[in-house]
């Protein structure tokens, strides 16, 4: 039987009628931007300089995005961040791009986003702009680079480190960027607290700071200041800068739910919400800040709540991310190892603060949640990075880890009674 049936035919003219629109479409989706001027991005950016090398940095709205690549991509939860770098020392330089995001797209992954089945041609040239665009590692002594990091969505302002490499060298910085097109409810904004002069009190000695982080509250309180709230199971000291730089470095990102609304300390909300997701987007730890209204050593005090969701990695998204797992002092204890991997940690030591709560008769706090603890507070020193883990001075406050050995020495003697 030769040539094609009626039926045969139809079949394939109306293929054909389908498939060549489509491809004509994959290839009219997207076209090359006439231009790619940073100007508007070079006007708005923030700048800093140190040993020799001046960065700056400038955050891509969805415009400028449109401008620039052909598209939206911060549609996508990307959120493109321009980068110069003017390297005025002697030696090539390297910007550790999982500095400023961990988790950071890379062009060619955004770019697949924008491909049509069909568009192969246009789809090589989405490649091409997008690598194009991207910042170009290194950059050569007494040279001037600029390029696109394209990183996971923070709210206004979004803090991003700049971790220039060179040998025997890190240049870190740490900016405070505005973001374009953010609209944040207003209660879910940060709030920046500062305290009047008069009302702060400045610690010089350890020994006198620690007897005021014991005398801090214990927990946090609800709204009508009725109901006792999550407790309050570390310390953070430092610049802000410096502690927000060690956050980013591990994952953590600004993220204020409802529910964090409900818990109040020094007759506020929290002034700052970080939290580090798990695979696939799961719930995972989340930290509750207050600035205290002390300091040490000019450095600020940040009163913290540290938890994990009940059911952690294994919760249905949207439902339980908000319940405070039982075990504070395991979210207490991850968070402090997560800070050590970041590079900024410089002192550690644990204080009396929250009470034990054993775990037979375990505390009550919102949304009907309970919660055990031994009661210390992790009290955490932060510096300008890079730190090490042989950096880190254990302070003899409350000797943590020979009270974990007792305690252990005591079970097993128990056990074998």
């Amino acid at each position: 039987m030769s040539g094609l049936s009626s039926l045969q035919r139809a079949w394939r003219n109306a293929l054909l009628s389908v498939v060549f629109p489509l491809a004509l479409a994959g290839c009219s989706t997207w076209s090359a931007p006439t231009s790619i001027d940073d100007a508007p991005l070079r006007e708005r950016a923030v700048s800093a300089t140190r040993q020799d090398v001046r960065v700056s940095a400038a955050v891509l709205g969805s415009e400028d995005s449109r401008r620039m690549f052909g598209a939206d991509i911060n549609r996508n939860n990307v959120q493109p961040l321009w980068i110069e770098v003017q390297n005025r020392t002697s030696q090539s330089l390297w910007l550790l791009q999982s500095g400023t995001d961990p988790d950071y797209f890379s062009s060619l992954e955004v770019a697949w986003s924008l491909h049509s089945h069909l568009g192969t041609t246009t789809n090589a040239r989405i490649d091409d702009h997008f690598n194009a665009l991207a910042f170009k590692n290194p950059i050569p002594p007494g040279e001037t680079r600029s390029g696109i990091l394209l990183t996971n969505p923070d709210r206004d302002p979004k803090l991003v480190n700049i971790d220039l490499f060179g040998s025997r060298t890190l240049i870190p910085f740490t900016l405070f960027v505005p973001v374009p097109d953010d609209l944040p409810d207003t209660r879910l904004a940060l709030t920046l607290f500062k305290y009047p002069d008069q009302e702060i009190t400045d610690y010089h000695d350890l020994a006198s700071l620690r007897a005021a982080l014991e005398r801090l509250p214990c927990c946090a309180i609800d709204p009508q200041a009725t109901t006792g709230a999550d407790p309050l199971n570390v310390i953070a000291i430092g610049n802000i800068g410096d502690i927000g730089a060690a956050m980013v470095r591990r994952s953590y990102h600004r993220n204020l739910h409802e529910a964090d609304l409900a818990q109040r300390l020094f007759g506020r909300k929290p002034d700052v919400v970080l939290r580090k997701q798990a695979q696939a987007g799961a719930p995972a730890t989340s930290i509750r800040a207050w600035l205290a209204p002390i300091r040490f050593n000019a450095e600020s005090v940040y009163v913290v709540q540290v938890g994990r969701p009940v059911g952690g990695r294994f919760a249905h998204k949207g439902g339980a991310d908000d319940v405070l797992h039982d075990d504070v002092d395991e979210a207490r204890n991850f968070l402090v190892q997560d800070m050590m991997y970041s590079g900024g940690l410089e002192k550690l030591g644990f204080v009396n603060g929250v009470g034990p709560v054993p775990q037979a008769h375990a505390r009550t706090t919102l949304n009907g949640a309970h919660y055990f603890t031994d009661g210390l507070r992790a009290v955490m020193f932060f510096a300008t990075r890079p730190l090490s883990f042989s950096n880190v001075e254990i302070l003899k406050w409350v000797p943590y880890l020979e009270e974990r050995e007792s305690a252990a020495r005591e079970g097993n003697a128990d056990a074998g009674k």
